[in-house]
């Protein structure tokens, strides 16, 4: 493995990795963007108050978005499982 397919391949654990958490932080940054013009507007400064809608809303993303990003992973680790074994049989 040379340099080369190494930088490729820590370029592809990136995009993967921006690809499964990006839907994630995305909603939460929505819900939080919501609720802190709920703040404004009605001038409520609670810091508890961001707490438990954000937290159900990441759960429900997470148990939503999980065959989304089951099925990245899995075709990441697969390609990486390929790559294995193209190296074995190289160097053998």
């Amino acid at each position: 493995m040379n340099q080369t397919e190494v930088i490729e391949l820590c370029r592809e654990s990136i995009l993967v990795m921006l690809a499964v958490a990006a839907p994630m932080l995305v909603i939460e940054m929505i819900v939080g963007l919501i609720i802190s013009l709920f703040q404004t507007v009605t001038q409520i400064n609670e810091p508890t108050l961001t707490f438990m809608p954000k937290m159900l809303v990441t759960f429900g993303a997470a148990i939503f978005l999980m065959p989304y990003m089951i099925a990245h992973l899995i075709d990441f680790m697969q390609k990486i499982a390929d790559r294995i074994v193209g190296i074995g049989l190289g160097s053998g």
